[in-house]
């Protein structure tokens, strides 16, 4: 097969991706419910930052849900219904990353009502490479960093970094200990992705992320805001 017919189909891939995503927003913001795209490599954290993230906004009196992204099992799915929030397994099959058509399939099989929710969380497949093409229906697209992976990883996925809204470095607790240089992590950051917010967090001592559930409240507010005008 040639180059040019491969990246037709790549690019009618996507085109059908985007479309489903356009519809799957509108959904979203007819029902006012933020959904945020997490992703990450694996083991950076983003099950654990998730768990304690659905936990303390249930605490805070709102209403958060999240679809579960993984090639096989559905171990995080288990991990996350401990917070009392609606979860539900995606189990890709081999994908390495989540497409728009599986969350509409899942949200319609689970029956999920949206406007009974205010987040969807929607943590996806670790991966740094593919899930950066995938819009799917997102309106925050956050990038989780651990301080264990090294301050470089930005430079060494550019696309991810660029096409993420906010980045989230998970683990501060163990920074010293495993010699994280964080000023060069932050300039990496900034060099791919110039004026890109950055929050600092730990989901084991609790360290930021009052400051990471005060920045998706007020996220909600400002598109829902922004939706009604």
């Amino acid at each position: 097969m040639s180059t040019p017919r491969i990246l037709e189909i790549r690019r009618g891939v996507l085109e059908k991706n985007d479309i489903l995503a356009h519809t799957l927003r509108d959904q979203f913001n007819a029902a006012h419910v933020l959904v945020i795209n997490l992703v990450s490599s694996p083991g950076a954290g983003k099950t654990a930052l998730l768990e304690d993230t659905l936990r303390r906004l249930i605490q805070a009196g709102h209403r958060p849900a999240a679809l579960v992204g993984d090639l096989a099992t559905d171990n995080d799915a288990n991990r996350l219904a401990r917070s009392g929030a609606p979860v539900r397994q995606i189990q890709t099959g081999g994908n390495c990353h989540l497409e728009a058509d599986m969350i509409s399939t899942h949200l319609t099989d689970w029956g999920l009502d949206l406007s009974q929710i205010e987040f969807l969380f929607i943590e996806n497949v670790g991966n740094l490479v593919c899930p950066a093409s995938y819009d799917l229906g997102e309106h925050v697209r956050a990038v989780v960093l651990s301080v264990t992976e090294g301050e470089d990883k930005p430079l060494k996925y550019p696309t991810m970094f660029h096409s993420a809204d906010i980045a989230v470095l998970t683990k501060m607790d163990i920074a010293v200990a495993v010699e994280f240089d964080k000023p060069v992590a932050l300039a990496n950051i900034q060099a791919v992705h110039p004026g890109m917010m950055v929050m600092e967090t730990s989901a084991k001592t609790g360290v930021g992320m009052e400051n990471w559930i005060q920045h998706l409240i007020t996220s909600r507010e400002n598109t829902f805001a922004l939706v009604a005008e």
